[in-house]
């Protein structure tokens, strides 16, 4: 069974959308096995977009991803990782599908609702930064 790290970003939380993200992943097949609403603190968002430190919008990235609450969580289920990666639609909201959470919710580039783990290594690392073994349910 495979795990990726999800999170839904500061827009989402702020505009009410986390039972609709969270039933679309429910009813996908998808188990959450930890879940937390947090606030990020900067030490954290630069750990986690360490990969982007020296790119333009690494400041602002790391702003927004603090700017308030996020729903942290860890998806189990076949495939999840490339499955979630379909579901959340491209980066950009404008380029995204119809029917895919970027492409019904988001508002901008910047702003675009939800996170997911690119690959199973980012997964894994992802994971160990939001998460300890005992957050996991069983």
């Amino acid at each position: 069974m495979e795990r990726t790290f999800c999170m839904i970003k500061p827009d989402g939380v702020r505009r009410g959308l986390v039972a609709e993200i969270l039933s679309r992943f429910e009813k996908k097949g998808f188990r959450i096995v930890a879940m937390k609403l947090m606030r990020i603190d900067r030490e954290l968002a630069e750990t986690h977009y360490a990969e982007h430190r020296e790119k333009p919008f690494f400041e602002p990235l790391v702003n927004f991803i603090t700017s308030g609450p996020v729903v942290a969580m860890v998806l189990e289920g076949p495939g999840v990782i490339a499955e979630l990666r379909k579901m959340m639609g491209a980066t950009n909201p404008a380029d995204a599908l119809p029917g895919t959470i970027r492409g019904d919710l988001a508002t901008s580039i910047d702003e675009n609702v939800v996170h997911g783990s690119a690959n199973a290594e980012d997964a894994e690392r992802e994971i160990a930064l939001f998460f300890k073994a005992e957050e996991f349910v069983a």
